[in-house]
């Protein structure tokens, strides 16, 4: 007798990083050489010290650190949010505007939950982010497909065209993932206009904001006092301050749709966990200078791995920054089968574009991702030297 199952959590794909870690298990890899892991955008140091030693006074020292905390977050964290985004965007950011989730994948869960339902529509640029997609279809929300062009860039004009009645948000991640495109301001406002025309909301996911190559504020929407009207940004402490395993997001929205939210996290997770929480609220005061350092590193891993593409015959990089490259590779091989081959004959794991495009669309079939941030110069300059040598 069959079991029961969710129809959509039966038609929704397995989680593509996970799919990657199982050809890493089946696959051996050539004789000397290591695993160049691309894969995955995930810092893997710990937490600085000063962080960690934060961490642990809390554990010993601050009861609250092991209780339920508001299920919106911690005031003083919400309130530091507030402060920060107020001075680094512009305009007024009030603390009932911030919320904090267990990561900001629970962001974009909570924000999406409160917008659409099944048989709605979200517009989605692709290549787009895996797992934004598998929520919608997990809620038995259709995914409308914006194919990016130049640059790894959306275009608004072919947005608006696909604007239909069920159509109730557009989402765009800036920087990019997984292209690395950083969307100029002009393009996000445009974006901005085009959904408060349409009495759309629209899903700014800038978890990668720290490490964006331009100084100042990516864009000026929360400038516009009408903001919390179109607006819902999301935001990760994870990569800030390396904090994956504390999960620790955030979104930002009008307070009446935080009320919205707070309906789904009091569900989910009630709170997010509290020892995050308090990293982050110490991150934000003392971290600055630190943080800065890091941006200035995965700039300078970006410009090698941009060179390291410059010198390979045949590929094509199509979007580069914060964490990710975006490349279309010179083979007759569909992406998903290249990537499975490079780990057994070049040591190399990467994502297929076909993990984050449509199925059967031609174009993810060329490229893949290359999350590069874990990796220091000399090792991108061996990951060239090994694409330089695959010959399938």
């Amino acid at each position: 007798m069959p079991r029961p199952l969710n129809p959509a959590m039966a038609a929704t794909e397995t989680p593509p990083v996970m799919e990657a870690r199982r050809w890493l298990a089946e696959a051996r890899l050539p004789d000397g050489l290591a695993l160049l892991n691309v894969s995955q955008a995930a810092p893997v140091d710990p937490p600085p010290e000063g962080l960690r030693r934060a961490m642990a006074a809390a554990v010993l020292d601050d009861p609250g650190a092991h209780l339920y905390g508001p299920v919106l977050g911690l005031t003083a964290l919400r309130e530091a949010v507030a402060a920060r985004w107020t001075a680094a965007y512009g305009g007024r950011i009030e603390p009932a505007q911030v919320a904090v989730t267990a990561g900001c994948n629970m962001a974009f869960c909570a924000a999406l939950a409160t917008l659409a339902g099944p048989g709605e529509e979200v517009i989605l640029p692709a290549p787009w982010y895996f797992n934004h997609r598998m929520w919608l279809d997990m809620q038995g929300v259709r995914t409308v497909p914006l194919a990016c062009g130049e640059g790894m860039l959306p275009d608004p004009a072919a947005a608006a065209a696909l604007v239909g009645p069920a159509t109730r948000a557009i989402v765009l991640v800036t920087p990019n993932n997984p292209t690395g495109a950083e969307y100029p301001a002009g393009l996000v406002r445009a974006f901005f206009e085009l959904a408060r025309a349409r009495g759309l909301a629209l899903v700014l996911d800038e978890t990668y904001r720290d490490f964006d190559s331009r100084p100042g504020a990516p864009h000026d929407l929360f400038a516009d006092p009408a903001w919390p009207e179109t607006v819902i940004q999301l935001y990760s402490f994870s990569k800030a301050y390396r904090l994956t395993g504390h999960r620790v997001g955030a979104v930002v929205a009008d307070a009446a749709r935080l009320a919205e939210v707070e309906k789904f996290l009091d569900t989910v997770a009630i709170c997010a966990p509290a020892l995050g929480q308090r990293a982050a609220l110490w991150g934000i005061a003392h971290l600055d200078q630190w943080l800065a350092g890091e941006r200035a590193e995965i700039l300078d891993r970006r410009a090698a791995i941009a060179a390291a593409f410059a010198a390979l015959p045949g590929w094509r990089l199509l979007g580069c920054g914060a964490y990710f490259a975006y490349a279309a590779h010179p083979f007759e091989l569909p992406s998903d089968v290249l990537c499975r081959r490079l780990v057994a004959e070049a040591g190399v794991l990467a994502l297929p574009g076909t993990m984050f495009t449509p199925p059967g669309d031609p174009a993810g079939a060329r490229q893949l991702r290359i999350a590069f941030a874990n990796v220091a110069r000399p090792g991108l300059a061996e990951l060239g030297r090994r694409l330089a040598r695959f010959a399938p």
